[in-house]
């Protein structure tokens, strides 16, 4: 398995990392059997970096990398490392009614965390999405304490913008931004992505695929689950879901001249963007896995990358990301 390092201060991972959320929420339902056999797999792989969230499922996520660390074997046990998102607020429902980053939630939401992994220590530990009543700096201290008493190794963020970056880097070392890139969301370049690497600070790019809909396998008459996610995205509603799907046809002729898959190149397009990003696949099943996998083999020259911008141009994705509710919630589009 290659390496890859998160920014000046955090740890060596492997090149890419699992995303586990989709085995317990928002992409309808899952295999409880099969997701645990897809970690084991990765962790077989070589993979170490296992993303998670204590929101995902309620703590049914942070409970199945439990179990499947528990039944791992030793030594792949003793190398995974596990990045968690907290303090999303959530209703009995399964909405979303805000985030809460005050110090002594922080420090809460870190216990439960901490007690349901069955682990003494986080790796990564980040709010998911800045708390707009406290200040970055608070947020980021309790963290910073944290990693002072060893229940956290690292520091991390998710979706800021460049400014918070560099409030929160003043305060305490940040290992890594995770925030969504891909061929299709591109936004990071412009201001985030450069003060990123000024400030010695890696990526981990989720959302990768787009959610399935860069991947190949995602067509315009698949019917969602009421409990999916994408059935409310507005990526994947309508004419942008048409014009979108047409970018994935531009693409997949570069990966069929090439003998690859269309997700395996836009993964690796993702990975040529520079060493200090580790690319988080989503997969939920061991072929999706094996796949994704395959991208550390493909090799992009500069023939290869000028094609696939000329098929999928930045700014060329029909449709916000997030529905407007929850694009408000991102500091990185502000």
């Amino acid at each position: 398995m290659q390496t890859r390092t998160l920014g000046t201060t955090g740890p060596q991972t492997s090149a890419l990392g699992l995303g586990c959320m989709g085995m317990s929420a928002l992409y309808g339902d899952s295999d409880r059997t099969e997701s645990l056999a897809t970690v084991h797999a990765a962790l077989d792989a070589g993979i170490t970096l296992l993303d998670t969230g204590d929101f995902y499922g309620m703590g049914h996520n942070e409970l199945l990398i439990n179990e499947a660390l528990r039944t791992a074997p030793a030594a792949a046990r003793e190398r995974a490392q596990i990045s968690v998102k907290f303090g999303a607020l959530r209703t009995i429902e399964g909405g979303f009614t805000g985030y809460d980053g005050r110090p002594n939630a922080v420090k809460n939401f870190a216990a439960y965390s901490l007690q349901r992994l069955g682990t003494d220590h986080i790796d990564i530990y980040r709010i998911a999405r800045l708390d707009p009543d406290v200040p970055v700096e608070e947020t980021v201290g309790a963290i910073a304490e944290l990693v002072e008493a060893g229940h956290v190794r690292h520091i991390g963020l998710s979706e800021v913008g460049a400014e918070s970056l560099r409030r929160a880097a003043a305060v305490a070392p940040i290992s890594d931004l995770q925030i969504e890139y891909s061929l299709i969301s591109r936004g990071i370049e412009d201001a985030i992505l450069p003060t990123a690497r000024e400030l010695g600070i890696g990526i981990t790019a989720y959302g990768v695929l787009s959610r399935g809909l860069i991947s190949g396998h995602f067509d315009r008459d698949r019917k969602l689950a009421a409990n999916d996610f994408r059935g409310m995205s507005p990526r994947f509603q309508g004419e942008n879901l048409d014009r979108n799907l047409d970018l994935v046809d531009a693409l997949r002729k570069i990966a069929e001249q090439k003998g690859v898959s269309v997700a395996q190149i836009a993964i690796a397009w993702v990975l040529s963007r520079g060493e200090d990003i580790v690319p988080l696949v989503g997969a939920r099943r061991r072929d999706r896995l094996s796949e994704a996998l395959g991208a550390l083999d493909v090799t992009l020259d500069a023939e290869d990358l000028a094609a696939i911008e000329r098929a999928v141009p930045a700014g060329a994705a029909a449709g916000d990301r997030y529905p407007a509710e929850q694009m408000a919630h991102l500091d990185s589009e502000r």
